[in-house]
């Protein structure tokens, strides 16, 4: 098992995302008509006990898809740019 996944089983299974159909999290596009399931997974994880545990681990992953601690992907890459010192 790898890992990382490993380490977080606890909080994965304490996440409100676990009564909701996985897909919720996965839509196909985050704008146009996408736009609406996107905010609706995005209010469900502001809901959620573990919401800082899951964008942390989101983050450290890499994870590329999906709406995890309530971002998008771009959200999460804007957000590694700014948590990452720059490049000398």
């Amino acid at each position: 098992m790898n890992r990382l996944y490993h380490e977080s089983e606890d909080w994965v299974r304490q996440g409100a995302c676990r009564n909701y159909d996985p897909e919720l999290f996965f839509p196909v596009s985050t704008t146009g008509p996408g736009r609406e399931t996107v905010e609706l997974a995005k209010a469900i994880c502001r809901s959620c006990a573990v919401r800082q545990e899951c964008l942390r681990w989101a983050l450290r992953a890499g994870e590329a898809h999906g709406v995890w601690g309530a971002t998008t992907p771009e959200e999460r890459r804007y957000l590694r740019r700014e948590l990452l010192p720059a490049a000398s």
